[in-house]
């Protein structure tokens, strides 16, 4: 015993001798490296052909360091902590409203409905030409944003030009200490099921949604709960820890952090009385539910609370401090790594491993877990659902529209020709509606590159090369002239989904987020599968043989 006592005591010495040798030898590399940058940056100040600016130049270097990290461990300069503030409070100094760039000007994409701008009659599409006398032609999002952003309290003049009107308008408005709803929607459905969306995990998103479940609960006779998730990146973990309290008893563990500094290790278990343990539950996901809304997600699936319903979830299992520096300037730092219940980890990629972080998602399995009802779940890939619903991706005509801002320009038409519009659950693209946008659509001179168009491209280049073309030019006109054909064709054979996003921008212009969710829950495939699983309407009582892994 003696004998072990000592080897154990010699292993601990030489581990303790080899970690303070390395941070020996780390603290010299930095020293040295500090010493290289300063004479460097001196150098290039007294010697450059040109002036220089060191504050840039000092930026630039930060930047291309931590480039070679991971895209969330972040220099924030002076002037984006307005931005950092927001991230954790949800709340922030302007007007509230989303803007975009469209490569001249900077506009409005949706006002947040009851703060400066909507109550100053600002909407969706008015271009910002001014602000405070400032012109901001070629001022992109980011620049736009800092001018509008400020003391509340504070006014400013915005001059925008409005589709539709001759004449700039000139916008007075007094900005606010905006804060970002974290449930822009809640409802009771007619056949008793809850519905809550949660948009973020800002300060006091728990409590909100403890206060809004316990009214539908109080209310109503509940047959069910769906929790929406789907693009919600995430925000505090505390946050995150007290919502999946309201359904788990108090003292489980929700969410461990591991990482090299001794104050990121840390196990962060419920601590409340749950609000319901009983309540059938189901959660949504997608893509782009992330961090907190994985670890959500995760911990009812890991303690077999609720089914998970959707798609396979992002897959940040990363923790982040902010850690203030000199002149008032702050680093966002990844720290340790998110465990949940079963031991698994959600990070998807490996970033001290792969250089390579911009490839798929692969559906490899991971390394398997348990749940607490002994269900296999798998490690690495974010949190895969329980219940998968394949969703077929946009077809290129479709994407096109979007992503060029056809569909959000025709939402502007119509809403400068229509004072009013149905409800958001009822409003429909009509007929006369569709064949508008259509004709609008042609009069832009709409055009677009399908990939079979580029792969036919690319045949007649190595075609080209290799001798052939000639002899298979014929065969290659015949494959373009019908390819044409069917381009033709594609506003209404994908006039579904293009439909589907044209109701959800024009019914954002008059009932804003919370009309784009209730108009899209109208043809809901993750919904109506909830619908299912809770209320077992096919007989099968998946709920249960989900989560007891049948």
């Amino acid at each position: 015993m003696k004998r072990i006592k000592s080897i154990v005591l010699v292993t601990a010495l030489l581990l303790s001798v080899g970690v303070y040798a390395q941070e020996k030898q780390n603290n010299f590399e930095i020293a040295k490296s500090l010493d290289i940058y300063n004479s460097l940056l001196r150098e290039l100040n007294l010697n450059y052909v040109d002036e220089i600016n060191p504050g840039e130049l000092n930026e630039t270097a930060i930047k291309a360091m931590l480039d070679g990290l991971d895209p969330y461990t972040v220099f924030i300069p002076e002037s984006d902590i307005e931005n950092a503030k927001f991230m954790t409070t949800g709340e922030y100094g302007g007007i509230g409203a989303l803007i975009q760039y469209d490569g001249e000007y900077t506009r409005i994409s949706e006002p947040y409905f009851g703060w400066p701008a909507q109550k100053a009659g600002l909407i969706a599409g008015d271009v910002i030409l001014e602000v405070n006398s400032v012109d901001c032609k070629k001022k992109n999002t980011q620049q736009v944003s800092e001018m509008l952003k400020g003391q509340p309290g504070t006014e400013l003049t915005m001059k925008v030009k409005r589709y539709g009107e001759e004449k700039p308008l000139i916008k007075v408005l007094k900005r606010e200490k905006v804060k970002i709803d974290n449930i822009p929607y809640y409802t009771v459905f007619n056949n008793g099921v809850a519905y809550l969306s949660l948009s973020g995990f800002t300060r006091d998103a728990a409590k909100e949604m403890k206060e809004k479940f316990l009214e539908m609960k109080k209310n109503h006779e509940l047959k069910g709960f769906i929790l929406d998730l789907r693009g919600n990146g995430g925000g505090l973990m505390n946050e995150a820890v007290d919502i999946v309290n309201l359904f788990v008893p108090k003292g489980k563990m929700v969410v461990s952090m591991r990482g090299k500094a001794a104050n990121a290790n840390s196990v962060h278990p419920t601590t409340n009385e749950p609000v319901d343990l009983e309540i059938p539950l189901a959660v949504l996901v997608d893509g782009n539910s992330a961090s907190a809304s994985e670890i959500v997600a995760g911990a009812i699936q890991d303690y077999d609370r609720g089914v998970i319903i959707g798609e396979r979830t992002f897959g940040k299992g990363l923790v982040q401090n902010i850690l203030p520096l000199s002149y008032n300037t702050q680093m966002k730092v990844t720290v340790a790594h998110y465990y949940i219940p079963s031991g698994r980890c959600i990070q998807e990629i490996d970033y001290s491993h792969k250089k390579d972080t911009t490839q798929a998602k692969t559906d490899t399995l991971g390394k398997a877990f348990t749940t607490v009802g002994g269900r296999t779940v798998y490690e690495g890939h974010g949190i895969t659902p329980d219940v998968k619903v394949k969703r077929d991706p946009y077809a290129t005509v479709t994407a096109y529209l979007y992503g060029k801002s056809y569909i959000f320009d025709y939402a502007n038409k119509f809403y400068s020709e229509h004072k009013t519009i149905d409800s958001a659950d009822r409003f429909q693209i009509d007929e006369a509606t569709y064949q508008d946008f259509m004709k609008f659509v042609k009069d832009k001179n709409f055009s677009y590159t399908t990939e079979s168009e580029k792969a036919i491209e690319k045949l007649k280049k190595v075609a080209k090369d290799e001798g052939y073309l000639d002899k298979i030019q014929p065969q290659i006109d015949l494959l373009e002239k019908n390819f044409a054909a069917e381009k033709e064709n594609d506003l209404i054979s994908n006039r579904k989904d293009i439909e589907e996003l044209l109701r959800s921008e024009i019914v954002g212009r008059y009932y804003f987020q919370k009309g784009r969710i209730i108009s899209s829950l109208n043809d809901d495939l993750d919904l109506k599968r909830a619908f299912e699983i809770l209320l077992n309407t096919n007989g099968k009582d998946e709920y249960h043989s989900i989560l007891s892994g049948k």
